[in-house]
């Protein structure tokens, strides 16, 4: 799966979860239901499907599972982490005025546009889309108000 594509997944997830909270605060039900939701369903889509041969040993199980779920984690993790850093940033500016879903929102422009296709894992030249040594004339701000976060 392209790095966008688990970033699109990543910004549904941390979507899903603000609603739930929301739904939680105002008195509704936020517990889990007996069918899998919005969140399972992102994060079993951007895990790889793989097969293990049935006469497998213990340790090729291992190593096979390891092969394939360890490129996939890294990229998912590095996802989370850059849209922690993006939300941790505006936090830490003492902004009252950017909610946590607009800067979610924001994100989620970015992707569309392809600031996510690259360099989750900080090692491409397009790591600065999320943040601290991006450029301030990128233009990638536009779509919040004036004066939004320099680092979503």
């Amino acid at each position: 799966m392209e790095r966008a594509e688990i970033m699109k997944r990543v910004i549904g997830i941390l979507t899903e979860s603000q609603e739930i909270r929301r739904s939680h605060e105002a008195g509704g039900e936020a517990g889990p239901t007996s069918e899998p939701g919005v969140v399972t369903l992102l994060l079993s889509e951007m895990m790889p499907h793989f097969s293990v041969p049935a006469d497998a040993t213990p340790l090729q199980v291992g190593r096979i599972v390891g092969e394939t779920l360890a490129p996939a984690m890294h990229t998912i993790v590095g996802a989370f982490a850059a849209a922690f850093n993006s939300l941790a940033a505006v936090h830490d500016s003492g902004r009252t005025d950017v909610t946590s879903m607009d800067v979610l929102r924001e994100m989620a422009l970015r992707v569309e546009a392809g600031a996510y296709d690259h360099g989750l894992d900080h090692d491409g030249p397009d790591d600065r889309s999320l943040g601290n040594d991006r450029p301030d004339d990128s233009g990638l701000d536009e779509g919040l108000d004036e004066g939004g976060p320099d680092v979503v």
